[in-house]
This record gives C-alpha cells, structure tokens and sequence, in this order.
C-alpha cells in the first residue's frame, strides 16, 4: 500500500505535487498500481466531467435537460435490479457492505429503465396530451420514488441507497477507471460519427427530417448516452449530482459561443478545471481544518460558482444581456 503524498498538503501545494507525480508518470518512474486515492479521484473525475461535457451539450442544444433530469434519477431502479440479480445470493448469506455490481448487468438493466422513462414520458404527451415537463414530472418522481422504495427495502445490508443517491468519490478505487474512461471513450466515437447528424437534427428538425434524418432516434441515440453516462458516474458522483455535470458546464460554455464546437471544447475545460479544483479544495479543507467534506459536492460547488461569475462578468461587458428575457412575445415581433 502506497502511502499518500497529497497529506497535509494545501491547494496550491496540492497542484505542485500533482506536476511532480504526473512527471515521474511520464517519465516511468512511477507506475499505473502506484496511483493514490487523490489521482484516482482526480481521473476519475476528469473522465466523468469529459463524458458528460459531450452529451450535455446536446441535451442543452435540445432543451432536454429535464429529461435528462429524469433519466439520472429513474435509472436507481436499474441499478437495484443488477445489484439483486448479480448478488442475491451473496444479500442472503452476508452482510457485506463493499459487495460490487456487476457491470455488464448494470449498464442493460439502466439502459432498459431510460428507454422505459424515454417512452412513457412520449406516450403522455402524444397519447394523453400533457405538457412535456408535466409528463416528465410525473414519469421520474414516479420512478425514482419506487427505485427508493426498492433501495430501502431490498438492499439496506449492502446500504447501497447512499452510494448510489449521493456518490462516494473518497472510496474510489483502481478499478473504477476503466468503466468510466470505456464510456467517455464510446461517448466520444458516437459523437464523432454522428456528428453532422447531430447538429441537422438539433438545431433545424424540419431540414432534418427532410433530407431522411430521424430525429426520433438520434433522441433516443441521446438518451442511451445519457443512461450509461450516469452509470459511469453514480459510483463517484451519484444519480443526483450527475446532472450539475450534465448541465452546468454546457450553460457556462453557451454563455461564451455560439458554435458547438467551442462550446464542446469550453464545457471540456469548465468540467475537468471544476473537478481538479473541487479535488484540491477537499484536500486543502482536510489538511487546515481536519473537515472531511464531500469532494463531489465540492466539485458542483465550484462548477456553479464558474456559471454565476460568468454571467456576471458577461452582463458587465453586455449589460443588455437580459433584455431578451423580458421582452414579451409581440416585443419580438415588434423588433423582429
């Protein structure tokens, strides 16, 4: 067991040593199995920021954040389900707290769960006619309060409701790189084949449809990247603190650019800078007060903080920014 160089260091001091680590790394000197609880938490992070930079930015192009909002709390049933499918024999004969899921079992049972959210939501709108985040709405409170209900009675020896719900980035491990940097890596492929398709079918439907494009399924194709995105990240951060990553960093960029390209790189940087910060913050909090806080909240602390500083500092140069926001519709007419 190695031991942990980042102790009593402090912010600064913490990014110091990390530029040493990384060259000793580079240089060979250091090795994979000689990677400590931070730089776990450090990759792991960078990978979860990465992955959901890629599609938040979609969901966010395509007004669906809700949905999204939606997937990253129905799919807890999904996680119950692989966990009482792959473990149930392990639940009756032990009370062991670290028993893991199988992946594999994981990724279908949550992806089957999005697309059950996906089509219920779709069939109260088209069929019953409510309003899309009426339909949403009642779709995910539905579900996440039964995969609540599924948590607190079914997996309470294991007290697999905590780490799901809200995330444990302090008990990462080796292991829980390779998941998360396999579906950043699937996220990214799938948006570089696609990628003209995305754009037609985000920003012009109708064109979209026209020319033999489905919008339909590149949602769906959305929606599956969403599912396994939170899967990869649940273990970190939670099926509640995943949409902040989702979300947040995509705002930020669009605030700056209009082009999706620069806003896929901006909401990259605004991602994985957060998650460096938030990891060295923790420590540094750790080391001047002996507080242990929660360095996945950390991270969506300081990604907020970044959005509201953004606004701020853009309303300065533009102070008419807003203006939009107010104007009535016969106001855009009028202006149009």
């Amino acid at each position: 067991m190695y031991s942990n160089p980042y102790n009593n260091t402090n912010f600064f001091e913490f990014f110091l040593q990390a530029f040493w680590r990384m060259i000793g790394f580079i240089k060979g000197d250091l090795s994979y199995n000689s990677l400590v609880s931070d730089e776990v938490q450090l990759i792991v992070l960078t990978l979860v920021s990465a992955s959901t930079a890629l599609v938040g930015c979609l969901l966010v192009l395509r007004k669906m954040t809700m949905l999204a909002n939606s997937l990253s709390h129905t799919i807890l049933i999904g996680i119950v389900v692989a966990f009482l499918i792959t473990t149930r024999g392990s639940i009756e004969s032990s009370h062991d707290a670290n028993m893991t899921i199988n992946l594999s079992a994981m990724i279908i049972a949550s992806i089957a769960t999005a697309f059950l959210t996906t089509f219920l939501t779709e069939f109260f709108v088209r069929i019953l006619k409510l309003q899309e985040d009426a339909s949403i709405g009642i779709v995910f409170t539905f579900l996440f309060a039964l995969g609540i209900i599924l948590v607190t009675t079914l997996t309470r020896n294991a007290h697999l409701g905590t780490e799901v719900v809200m995330g444990n980035v302090d008990a990462l491990q080796l292991s829980d790189i390779f998941p998360i940097a396999m579906i950043f890596l699937l996220n990214g492929v799938i948006i570089s084949l696609f990628y003209k398709e995305f754009l037609v079918s985000t920003f012009d439907p109708l064109f979209s449809s026209a020319i033999g494009i489905s919008t339909s399924f590149f949602n769906y194709l959305l929606m599956f990247q969403v599912a396994i995105t939170a899967i990869g990240a649940f273990r970190s951060v939670g099926v509640l603190m995943v949409l902040a990553f989702i979300t947040v960093p995509p705002l930020t960029a669009r605030i700056f650019t209009k082009h999706f390209s620069t806003m896929l790189l901006l909401s990259l940087m605004i991602g994985i800078g957060s998650s460096w910060i938030g990891v060295a913050f923790s420590r540094h909090i750790l080391t001047i007060h002996d507080i242990a806080l929660s360095t996945g909240g950390l991270v969506v602390c300081v990604m907020t903080v970044i959005f509201l500083l953004s606004i701020f500092t853009f309303l300065f140069r533009k102070p008419n920014f807003l203006n939009k926001f107010r104007m009535t519709p016969s106001d855009e007419l009028l202006n149009g």
